[in-house]
């Protein structure tokens, strides 16, 4: 039985590309976490340790804070298509992966002004886009993939969880109003690229957040399924949605060792283990494409 070398990519991860815009008195800050990873015939680099069609893995970091300042970094979704066009440049690279996490900054209030060079974190929810650039005939073929992630959200009512099916090592108790609170990560992938791709975001995580709140639960994964259906009506240009969301479960504490009551008040906010609910919403004809493929 022989040995090969099977499917293999290679890049640099957590490129910490901050680019700032200060040619106005109000300056601007994008701050970026960007991994780029290169696929192609890179089977000499690890049969025979030639590494003639190699680019290093620090060029493509140098890359990445050359074309922020070169091609600016107006949208992230822009600025990984054109990161990753140029790595197709590179002989027998046949595709590039580039993904970036976009950290947001907010402008710290003063005298109930926005400060024009003073910023805060805003919150760890992190927006997100996934470019896959690949060679063949004719022009490149792109596909773009973006999201959120680190979304934490609560809600202290409108949600049950019961009916479940139970063995002999069931102790959880059904209930019929409990907290939903979870760190959500949705990722949504586009159609084409005609696409305004902050507007698109603000739109679907607008969604999101209401159908989060508004969806009475009975269950999490009921409230994913509403959520990314509600997404794909509204946006003809998105093609799926994946949301992966940890259940941050929160149990009533037993307070009447101390002679109180506890009507759903009191809670411990337990880290782990935790329940991992996945899924991905789809049109009709993907998931035909799909099974086809």
């Amino acid at each position: 039985m022989g040995i090969v070398l099977g499917p293999n990519q290679y890049g640099k991860a957590e490129n910490r590309v901050v680019r700032v815009y200060r040619d106005q008195p109000r300056h601007v800050v994008r701050d970026l976490n960007v991994s780029t990873a290169l696929r192609g015939d890179f089977g000499d680099a690890h049969t025979t340790g030639d590494q003639a069609h190699i680019l290093p893995t620090d060029t493509q970091k140098n890359t990445a804070f050359a074309f922020a300042k070169k091609h600016g970094v107006d949208e992230i979704e822009d600025y990984a298509l054109v990161l990753g066009r140029h790595f197709l440049e590179v002989p027998v690279v046949t595709a590039a992966q580039i993904e970036v996490d976009e950290y947001a900054w907010e402008r710290i209030d003063v005298a109930g002004q926005g400060h024009d060079h003073a910023f805060v974190r805003k919150g760890q929810e992190l927006r997100t886009t996934l470019v896959i650039v690949e060679s063949g005939a004719g022009e490149p073929r792109a596909t773009v993939t973006s999201g959120v992630k680190d979304l934490v959200l609560l809600k202290t009512t409108g949600s049950e969880f019961r009916g479940f099916y139970i063995d002999e090592y069931t102790t959880l108790q059904p209930t019929d109003d409990r907290i939903m609170a979870t760190s959500l990560t949705a990722r949504w992938r586009y159609a084409h690229l005609e696409v305004e791709w902050t507007k698109a975001y603000d739109s679907i995580r607008s969604l999101v957040l209401e159908r989060f709140a508004t969806v009475y639960s009975l269950a999490l994964q009921q409230t994913l399924y509403e959520i990314g259906r509600a997404v794909l009506t509204a946006h003809t240009e998105v093609m799926e949605m994946t949301l992966v969301a940890p259940n941050k479960h929160h149990f009533a504490v037993d307070l009447s060792p101390y002679g109180l009551d506890n009507p759903g008040e009191v809670f411990i906010a337990a880290d782990r283990p935790y329940g991992l609910i996945q899924a991905t919403v789809l049109r009709d004809d993907e998931g035909q494409q799909g099974s086809d493929g």
